[in-house]
């Protein structure tokens, strides 16, 4: 489950209560901003989640723009209907793209290529939807050992209930090594590629909420019981308590690096 990233109708739910603000809602002007969306376009939004960027670049391309959100789990993109039905949602893989070649100004993604399947035929799918000399910008997480907060609690969790439960916070940072990242662009066709390193910041309004997100919003949602939450809770209390701030939030830096490419003509 980890590695896929999909998760339960439930799940979905908590995960757009929690992650959000926790997370995403800083990344997604950045993610934006270099691919160039503004008023006009046409955007396409690959793995998409509950449309946190979808939102964003629904704004930014009015007026006379429009933007597409796409996902695998139909779970997540019920939740983003119910935000957003003026956004034009569809169910389908990253690796097989249901639009025409050249159909967007712009194809952004954010956090999800971890979780392709194929990871190369989903930027080549990005890069076919694309027009000549339109701009592809993706986020990925940067490499555990670099993100604290993240590293510390994948270990416990490995400590507390196996390697398979520490997996799904060491998954969407699979992708964080720059040259690797790299190369599986260019070797997937992106041209002119560049990579932009960000810092951001994690904020949890409590450890509570911190261990609620990344166990009920996320792949681990059915595998812990009640019992073991509370387990892990309280051991994060005190594991975890470097990262609780004067106030009893929460707080630890999480860098994410935005590759961009544009498409050339012909």
């Amino acid at each position: 489950m980890g590695d896929s990233g999909q998760v339960t109708q439930s799940a979905a739910e908590k995960y757009d209560e929690l992650f959000p603000s926790a997370l995403f809602n800083e990344w997604a002007p950045r993610v934006a901003e270099l691919a160039g969306v503004g008023p006009g376009m046409r955007v396409l939004d690959v793995a998409c989640g509950t449309g946190v960027l979808s939102l964003v670049a629904a704004d930014l391309v009015k007026p006379g723009g429009s933007v597409v959100g796409l996902d695998l789990n139909s779970g997540m993109l019920d939740v983003a209907r119910r935000k957003a039905p003026h956004i034009d949602w569809h169910e389908a893989p990253a690796e097989a793209i249901p639009f025409e070649d050249g159909t967007f100004d712009a194809v952004v993604s954010q956090f999800g290529l971890m979780f392709f399947q194929d990871k190369a035929l989903g930027i080549r799918e990005m890069l076919r939807v694309l027009r000549p000399a339109g701009k592809l910008a993706v986020a990925v997480w940067d490499s555990l050992e670099n993100v604290a907060g993240y590293a510390a609690a994948s270990e416990l969790l490995g400590r507390l209930f196996g390697d398979s439960a520490a997996e799904s916070l060491r998954a969407p940072h699979s992708l964080g090594d720059v040259q690797n990242l790299s190369s599986l662009f260019s070797d997937a066709g992106a041209p002119d590629i560049k990579i932009t390193t960000l810092d951001g910041k994690a904020r949890y309004p409590s450890m509570r909420y911190w261990m609620e997100a990344d166990i009920r919003g996320w792949t681990l949602a059915d595998v812990l019981d009640d019992a073991q939450f509370e387990r892990l809770v309280s051991e994060a209390e005190s594991q975890l308590a470097r990262f609780v701030t004067d106030d009893g939030t929460v707080e630890f830096s999480n860098l994410a690096h935005i590759v961009t490419a544009t498409k050339r003509a012909g």
